[in-house]
């Protein structure tokens, strides 16, 4: 009989949040084919385009908004579970408030690494296919920035008339090595390159060093080589990696088997290391926002104020996510351990659910 209820409501849980997805899904689609759209309209491209991009788009979004999903799943589960009567026939068969809880908690645990392992990896693949996609149709743009296995690669517009292509490897700490920067003028004509052995980014104003400089004259190249040079761009080393910390390009797998070859390739330590622990997290977090809608709902049997109850507790859920970005900020900032602002919200809700986990267990 314990086997068939627990099937029974397992399968109903799982029910409601495929359609919660759905929801969410469908929504996203909504919104993000408009920015699509928007994107091709000047672009010669199959008028499919926007919607398929969006739909490899949506499933990396939906991991990230999956605590948020878990949360309204579990309300609208166990809101409808107590006032169809079902939580009280399951108090009936001996199943208390803390059994019930963990049930749908520790349901949510094994989805959160069921999607760390097996759903990650395909997302983070239709994530670094939109990347690609989209990189390809913006070589019109003005400014343009690719970082591969191969280095790094700027396009930028110097004025209306000139343009300068910048290449390079791989960056350690603020310096990148071997330097190739090619000035064009309107009619992408070659009018100046500049190689560099090393080059300082971490401000707008390069500070290059052992230069070479070939300037056009008269249809030849003459070389000029200086000790120092500096070159003003529109990007630094922190702009730089901000372009490139796209978390959903780089599943977990990717992170715990290639941590050092990432770094290698010249990913940004601080950034892999958030990559990891913010992974890490998720189904600690599912874990917590499944208990915590279990805690609002199935406290008393009695049928309240349905609405009250969903409103207080998506205020609840906002101010978690408010505070989960809030450390976040604090750590990406250096203001607190970056790892502590990682796991610093799942130790408070964990506090807090303790607390509201002894309160239902004594009704």
């Amino acid at each position: 009989m314990n086997k068939i209820i627990i099937i029974y409501l397992l399968k109903n849980f799982l029910k409601t949040f495929f359609s919660v997805t759905l929801i969410f899904f469908c929504f996203g689609m909504i919104l993000n084919l408009f920015e699509e759209i928007e994107f091709f309209k000047n672009l010669n491209v199959n008028s499919l385009m926007p919607l398929i991009l969006t739909s490899f788009y949506m499933p990396s979004m939906i991991i990230n908004g999956l605590p948020f999903i878990i949360f309204v799943s579990s309300l609208w589960y166990m809101i409808k579970i107590r006032n169809s009567k079902d939580l009280l026939t399951l108090k009936i068969y001996g199943y208390s408030n803390i059994k019930i809880l963990l049930i749908f908690a520790l349901t949510s645990f094994l989805l959160g690494w069921f999607v760390l392992f097996i759903i990650n990896p395909i997302t983070s693949s239709m994530s670094r296919y939109y990347e690609k996609t989209k990189s390809l149709y913006s070589k019109d743009i003005d400014h343009l920035v690719s970082f591969n296995k191969n280095g790094l690669w700027i396009k930028e517009n110097i004025n209306n008339n000139n343009y300068r292509i910048v290449t390079a490897d791989k960056s350690k700490n603020n310096f990148l090595s071997d330097v190739s920067i090619f000035h064009f003028n309107k009619n992408s004509n070659l009018i100046e390159k500049i190689e560099s052995k090393t080059a300082n980014i971490n401000d707008f104003s390069w500070k290059l060093g052992q230069v070479k400089i070939f300037k056009i004259n008269d249809g030849i190249f003459e070389k000029t080589e200086l000790e120092n040079y500096e070159v003003t761009s529109i990007y630094n080393l922190e702009k730089i990696d901000s372009l490139y910390k796209n978390f959903d390009t780089l599943s977990f797998l990717d992170i715990v088997f290639n941590y050092k070859k990432l770094e290698n390739k010249g990913y940004n330590f601080t950034f892999l290391k958030q990559s990891l622990h913010t992974m890490l997290s998720l189904p600690f977090f599912l874990f917590l926002m499944t208990t915590l809608a279990s805690i609002f709902s199935i406290s008393s049997l009695k049928k309240s104020n349905n609405f009250k109850l969903i409103s207080f507790g998506l205020i609840i859920c906002v101010l978690t996510f408010y505070f989960k970005d809030l450390s976040l900020a604090l750590g990406q900032t250096d203001r607190i351990p970056l790892i502590l602002a990682i796991w610093s919200p799942i130790l408070i809700l964990t506090f807090f659910t303790f607390i509201g986990i002894f309160q239902i267990n004594e009704k």
